[in-house]
């Protein structure tokens, strides 16, 4: 070590201690030292700082001879030194030295040298510690790099979300420019291919963006999205979502054969640029001057690649950017891969759900449907309409709480077991009471599994809403069970309270019985059974009610407008929606007789019945059939039932028929001997009738019947 002495006349010389301390000083000190004139030139320097001299510097201005970044702000900030306002103690700045390139970072360090007089005197200049800790920062950098990946990436379930959160944590701290592809099959819920990858295979451009200071033309539709630009990336033409077949002899494709990251410098005469002139033409439109390919690998399998560049003036990757890349990489491919296995297991689930809820809108009598089911995470809700004896309509939906195969399974249960005690002519209360019964003995299978199974500890939670409109009535009966109650508009656009108290879950360990809520309807009221998603927001229930009072719109239209209106997070959830218009039976579509409790009453409804169907042009069997089934239902009436008596037909795409006396008690279907002359009343009904049942009021019950007619589905 050296250094240089001070020029003549250019202050005292230093004798004794004071000229020894300063050798010592300049000599064995750690770090590089510069003393400045008042004007901020070198006039002292030791050689410490690798890359700067100790003559050629000597004289020159200190801005000039680091060839700061920023020189008038650190000019500055020595010119507050010398003016006495405090010394400046570790201050990063940014340059460049003339004999290393590239950038550098030093911590500059300054103190005021005093005059003779003290503080108050004239300053003598000023000294200067530099270090160069370009190194040092650079490791603080790529550990904040990896920090960020680790804080960003794996945090969703979503590829797309995944890949976008992986580019957003490495541009634009440690590259220009990124770009993350995955292999089309796998962004489906695919295994990924074991490596090699096949040359032909299909990647997709996930995600992309580049800081915003890079060169480039944002007019051509690129957007900056956090200081990065989501768009195109040098050497490849498709834009995110688009895709590719990686050109062979290319470190992309190298990549994706060997499985090993590449660090690539770019320049204008880069060989295997020449088949790909557009790509050539967006890296010299960048000024991308080096590249790292990192496959995106996990157990031997490969999932995707990752491209970085570095632009204009920065500086170059080294091999330990390519390090870092790779543990970025490592880390990307697992949240990738969760991501795509947790899609592949929702496709299964919605599939699944799809097959077991009504694949089209079901004709009912006197109400006309129309559902919208949003696809989400959520794949246990459900809704159905379920036709229901004398023209009656059950609208149901429900939901289980939570993802994935098993929540598709529960619904698929509770949606079977609603179907069933719905044709048992059930009331509301009474239905969600028994299928919470079921419900109960669902969790109880599950709480025996044994420990080790996945499913053991998972909490069950699932809601149910279902109602009952009758067309003669004009009136809807709902119950609930942990569910919110339906909206219900009227024709002329007011909404409707339904006051139905809420009972308990489905799988919930209280035990309070349900409770009705009975409303009457105008005809063209419009009903909502919505999943509790559709109703999260405070605004929700007016927002969907307003939108139901709009004129002229159909039933999907209406549909449509709900979901158009929801927030973007509650589409994400996954919901659904059920609507149904209300309406009433033709008149000349019903007939209804009170008949007397006597013997001769049977062959009195033989005649009414004949006749009506005749008049509405039936054919002959289905005639003499009816006949039989009406004998039957009403002889068995004027024998064990009480008045009154009453005889409905209905005709609608099937032939109903309706007995009603005042009696509870049910008949039950027999298989009579040969021997015994009676009991073979409802075997006979149970032979010519297509379904057949009875149902329970409170003023008795009801024996009811449904005859197929030929070609109904076009005559009426």
């Amino acid at each position: 070590m050296s250094y240089a002495e001070t020029p003549a006349g250019s202050g005292t010389p230093p004798g004794g201690l004071d000229d020894a301390l300063l050798k010592a000083l300049f000599t064995q000190s750690a770090v590089g030292l510069f003393v400045l004139d008042p004007q901020l030139r070198l006039v002292r320097t030791n050689s410490l700082v690798e890359g700067v001299g100790t003559e050629e510097y000597i004289g020159l201005r200190f801005t000039d001879a680091f060839r700061l970044d920023d020189p008038q702000g650190s000019e500055q900030l020595l010119k507050r030194v010398l003016a006495g306002e405090g010394p400046v103690r570790e201050h990063l700045v940014r340059g460049r030295l003339r004999r290393i390139p590239g950038d550098r970072i030093f911590l500059v360090s300054a103190y005021r040298l005093d005059g003779p007089g003290g503080p108050g005197d004239t300053a003598l200049g000023l000294l200067s510690a530099v270090v160069d800790v370009t190194e040092r920062e650079r490791a603080r950098a790529r550990e904040t790099t990896l920090a960020a990946v680790r804080d960003a990436v794996g945090g969703s379930l979503d590829v797309a979300t995944t890949c976008r959160a992986f580019i957003d944590s490495l541009v634009p701290g440690f590259a220009g420019l990124a770009v993350i592809e995955v292999v089309d099959e796998v962004l489906r819920g695919a295994d990924p291919p074991v490596g090699p990858l096949p040359p032909d295979t299909p990647l997709r451009c996930a995600a992309s963006g580049r800081c915003d200071t890079v060169r480039g033309d944002t007019a051509r539709g690129d957007t900056v999205v956090g200081g990065t630009v989501q768009g195109d990336e040098p050497g490849r033409t498709s834009p995110v979502g688009g895709t590719r077949r990686l050109p062979p002899r290319t470190p992309y494709a190298l990549a994706v054969a060997d499985l090993r990251p590449r660090l690539v410098p770019l320049t204008a005469d880069t060989p295997w640029l020449d088949p790909d002139p557009a790509g050539a033409h967006r890296l010299a439109e960048t000024g991308a001057h080096s590249l790292i390919v990192v496959p995106l690998t996990l157990r031997g399998a490969v999932l995707g690649l990752v491209s970085l560049y570095r632009c204009g003036a920065a500086e170059p990757f080294d091999e330990e950017d390519v390090s870092l890349a790779g543990t970025a990489a490592t880390r990307a491919a697992l949240a990738i891969d969760n991501a795509r296995r947790y899609e592949r297991e929702h496709v299964i689930a919605s599939t699944v759900q799809r097959r077991l809820l009504p694949q089209a809108e079901r004709h009912q009598a006197a109400v006309e449907t129309a559902h919208v089911l949003l696809p989400g995470r959520d794949s246990g809700c459900w809704f159905d309409t379920i036709a229901l004896s004398g023209a009656r309509t059950a609208l149901v939906v429900g939901g289980v709480a939570g993802e994935g195969l098993q929540s598709a399974i529960a619904m698929g249960q509770l949606r079977t077991v609603v179907q069933a005690l719905a044709g048992l002519d059930l009331e509301p209360e009474e239905v969600l009471a028994r299928l919470k019964e079921t419900a109960d003995r669902l969790a109880h299978e599950r709480a025996a599994l044994p420990p080790s199974d996945s499913l053991h500890g998972e909490e069950l939670r699932a809601g149910c809403v279902y109602g009952v409109y009758d067309p003669f009535t004009r009136t809807c009966t709902v119950a609930r069970a942990g569910h919110p109650a339906p909206l219900i508009v009227g024709p002329d656009g007011q909404r409707i309270t339904v006051d139905a108290p809420e009972g308990p879950g489905l799988f919930a360990d209280d035990s309070a019985l349900f409770a009705p809520a009975t409303v009457t309807l105008e005809e063209g009221s419009l009903l909502a059974f919505c999943t509790a998603e559709l109703l999260a927001d405070e605004h929700a229930e007016d927002r969907i009610t307003r939108t139901l009072a709009r004129p002229g719109r159909s039933l999907q239209q209406l549909g449509d407008d709900i979901v158009y209106a929801l927030p973007d997070d509650t589409r994400s959830a996954g919901a659904a929606l059920l609507l149904a218009r209300t309406g009433t039976v033709s008149d000349h579509r019903v007939a209804t007789w009170d008949l007397a409790q006597e013997r001769t009453t049977p062959a009195t409804a033989r005649l009414l019945v004949r006749d009506r169907l005749q008049g509405w042009g039936l054919d002959e069997d289905t005639v003499d059939a009816t006949e039989l089934i009406v004998s039957e239902l009403v002889t068995n009436a004027v024998r064990y039932g009480t008045p009154p008596l009453r005889l409905r037909l209905l005709l609608d795409t099937s032939l109903t028929c309706e007995v009603h006396d005042g009696s509870t008690a049910s008949p039950h279907l027999r298989h009579a001997r040969t021997v015994d002359e009676g009991g073979r009343g409802l075997f006979i009904v149970s032979r010519l009738a297509a379904h057949w049942g009875a149902r329970h009021g409170p003023d008795g019950k009801v024996l009811w019947t449904e005859q197929e007619l030929p070609g109904a589905g076009t005559t009426h």
